[in-house]
């Protein structure tokens, strides 16, 4: 980890360390554009052409009729599991349904005078696809924080797909039935996000695509976009740590290292008014590095990406986090409340020194799905919102356009546009 000192010497830093998320080396672009055209195209033919190339590398006897979840496949996936982890799972659920319940939103109906009546309604999307990732890590609970808003919504179909090759399938098939997906397909990568925006004989498309993935699957969720919605294109995981005189180190490090564990470009920042604190976390840092199992990743993220800065006081330390509007912001200081109103770009905020990170990933009940990259200036953490559509509606009765009429026919023609104003004229001739 590096060390910083001073304010102005950690903006320097922290901008640095801003990552384009969007960036797509064009090689990678050209191959997934190459994808989605195939699946355009070739349809089932083409999907599973490509799962065996990616998925199945050793097993080339798969067919179609492999690629669907079985009912009974989830049902067995869901008793094979540990009943420790079925428990956890299920009050994660309860947790992150009680929290985004909060959100579910009605629609409204406006009279302002006899005669005109408006309003909103309030609609769950038809079709929703939940990308769920293999490879170096599985996530369960990724399952639960993209479907769970998903149906609270009203959403009426979820679509997972998921790598059949994946090791951890049993434990995503049972989040997957603990969370109510209602259809679950062995498929992944860029030739699944296509199956998913543009439909195959085998899977019907959907309206929104939702979930992380790596290069290939966040490239092709950008290509497809204006096809299909998508919730964005995340970058590397990130953790800023506010920390006082009173933090612990043991602590510190342990949620530095949570983060940086994901992935090699993960970045893990403290940042303090104690440089007491500083001189300790390397050695603590190190002592823990050891023990974990994923040391080789963490260790290169925090070569690369963490750092340590001192600043004078707490309004610098929220100043630097508010400029680099971290994924996750931990304010851990003796009145984090006092501060929590300060801060203007986050992600999700933890506060006090028994609100680690890891609680907003599994159990605390937000949303794990954050803006990375400084784009929670913008953006806002996956929920219910993301899973429905608006739609607006107006009456006016022939006397309250009669009141008004002139006005618009004056607008239109303004505009050039006259046979709009004309659609006004008509009615009164």
């Amino acid at each position: 980890m590096r060390i910083i000192k001073g304010y102005n010497e950690g903006i320097k830093y922290l901008s640095s360390l801003r990552r384009e998320s969007g960036n797509v080396e064009k090689d990678v672009e050209n191959t997934v554009k190459e994808i989605i055209s195939e699946i355009r195209e070739k349809g089932d033919k083409a999907l599973l052409h490509y799962t065996k190339k990616f998925d199945y590398k050793d097993s080339k006897d798969i067919a179609l009729e492999d690629i669907k979840v079985s009912k009974e496949e989830i049902e067995e996936a869901y008793n094979s599991c540990d009943k420790e982890l079925i428990e956890a799972l299920e009050l994660a659920k309860i947790n992150i349904e009680g929290y985004h319940k909060n959100q579910i939103k009605q629609g409204f109906s406006y009279i302002p005078v006899a005669g005109k009546v408006m309003g909103q309604m309030v609609r769950g999307l038809e079709r929703v696809g939940v990308y769920v990732p293999g490879g170096t890590a599985a996530y369960p609970s990724t399952v639960l924080m993209n479907v769970i808003p998903a149906k609270l919504a009203s959403v009426e179909k979820v679509v997972m797909i998921t790598p059949g090759s994946n090791s951890q399938l049993p434990a995503i098939l049972a989040a997957a039935k603990i969370a109510g997906v209602d259809e679950v397909y062995k498929i992944s990568g860029a030739q699944g996000i296509a199956a998913l925006a543009h439909g195959t004989e085998t899977i019907k498309r959907v309206d929104k695509i939702v979930g992380p993935g790596n290069i290939f699957v966040a490239t092709a969720k950008k290509l497809c976009y204006g096809a299909v919605d998508i919730d964005s294109i995340a970058g590397p995981s990130e953790i800023l740590v506010v920390a006082d005189d009173t933090a612990d180190k043991t602590f510190v490090a342990a949620d530095l290292l949570s983060q940086s564990e994901h992935d090699v470009l993960a970045a893990s920042i403290l940042v303090t008014t104690s440089e007491r604190l500083i001189n300790e976390i390397e050695e603590e840092v190190q002592n823990q590095l050891n023990k974990l199992s994923r040391k080789e990743i963490a260790e290169k993220s925090l070569e690369n990406y963490g750092a340590a800065i001192l600043v004078e006081d707490l309004k610098e330390a929220i100043e630097l986090a508010n400029a680099i509007a971290p994924e996750h912001l931990e304010l851990m200081v003796e009145n984090p409340f006092e501060y929590l109103g300060s801060v203007k770009n986050a992600g999700s905020i933890f506060l006090g020194k028994y609100s680690p990170e890891p609680l907003g990933d599994y159990m605390g009940g937000p949303n794990h799905v954050l803006p990375t990259s400084g784009t929670a200036r913008f953006f806002s953490p996956l929920s219910v919102d993301d899973f429905i559509k608006k739609t607006s509606y107006i009456y006016y009765s022939r006397e309250e356009l009669e009141k008004i009429k002139d006005k618009i026919v004056k607008i239109a023609d303004t505009e050039g546009l006259t046979a709009h104003g004309n659609s006004i004229k008509v009615r009164f001739k």
